[in-house]
């Protein structure tokens, strides 16, 4: 398998979506990078960057965003450097990793949308109606890019699905995800005083959103799987024989898997039943 059939392999043909938003990402950075840097070095002038930031990031002046009303979405596919989409596609893999553990596949694209257009209606809320904000003059207010607040929110949703599930950090050792997710919140709002005030905000209202998406979920209403559903084709049934004295291997639907990945969600692993823990193992071997 080439490198570029690997890569269309992670983000096309695996059931985690985890690789098709970092692909996006990653391909959108170099879309926007790769001529933005050739253009700075031969030709001294930066058209493609002032151009991109323009039209895909997410401006909080109304008439502007009136204007360019795709951009609360486009603008969570942006970032500004090497790092910053590095650290945010990390966070993606690493917490996603577990987010999908524990809920599946078919929510992690969904619930990243969701925090991001969480994140950039506060930030567009906030500096529009806070003192400190509106206060600027448009020069001073500068507009947001980056997966941050949609990654947040699958941290957050994690963190609140599994507080005392434990991470190894570099330097740090084990660590709860109640504890990381608190040290980010607390980061973030004080940031907000600062000179990314735009991004701190955006990464709080992906964070809001994560809390509430799982507490919704534990009481029983699914945002996202409620607009999967709508897309899903039923699932037809497997009979591997037909012979009456014989056991008859039925393929678990995929409604029936959803109703028991949302009981593990909400009263753990251990009080599954048999027959739900029988039909979770036939599953995985699909």
């Amino acid at each position: 398998m080439t490198l570029w059939q690997n890569i269309t392999h992670q983000m096309l043909r695996t059931r985690s979506k985890l690789g098709l938003l970092i692909g996006i990402n990653v391909i959108v950075f170099l879309a926007i990078n790769i001529p933005s840097v050739i253009e700075q070095l031969f030709f001294l002038h930066n058209y493609v960057y002032v151009f991109t930031v323009k039209y895909l990031s997410l401006s909080a002046n109304l008439p502007t965003l009136a204007a360019r009303f795709w951009t609360p979405f486009t603008y969570m596919f942006m970032h500004a450097d090497v790092f910053h989409i590095l650290f945010n596609m990390l966070w993606l893999y690493w917490l996603g990793k577990i987010f999908e553990e524990y809920l599946g596949h078919k929510r992690t694209l969904g619930l990243y949308i969701l925090g991001g257009l969480a994140g950039g209606f506060l930030y567009v809320l906030c500096y529009n109606t806070i003192p400190a904000f509106t206060s600027l003059s448009p020069a001073q207010v500068r507009p947001v890019v980056g997966a941050s607040a949609g990654v947040m929110a699958i941290i957050i949703a994690t963190a609140t699905l599994q507080p005392n599930y434990t991470i190894n950090l570099f330097l740090f050792g084990p660590v709860k995800l109640k504890w990381l997710a608190i040290f980010y919140i607390v980061i973030d709002f004080l940031s907000t005083a600062g000179s990314n005030a735009g991004g701190s905000i955006a990464h709080l209202g992906g964070a809001l959103m994560g809390f509430i998406y799982i507490k919704r979920l534990q009481s029983g209403s699914d945002w996202v799987g409620a607009l999967t559903k709508i897309f899903r084709r039923r699932t037809k049934l497997k009979v591997v024989s037909t012979h009456p004295e014989k056991n008859v291997y039925v393929k678990p639907r995929q409604d029936e898997i959803d109703r028991i990945l949302d009981k593990i969600s909400q009263s753990g692993y251990d009080n599954l039943t048999r027959q739900e823990k029988e039909i979770l193992f036939r599953a995985s071997k699909e």
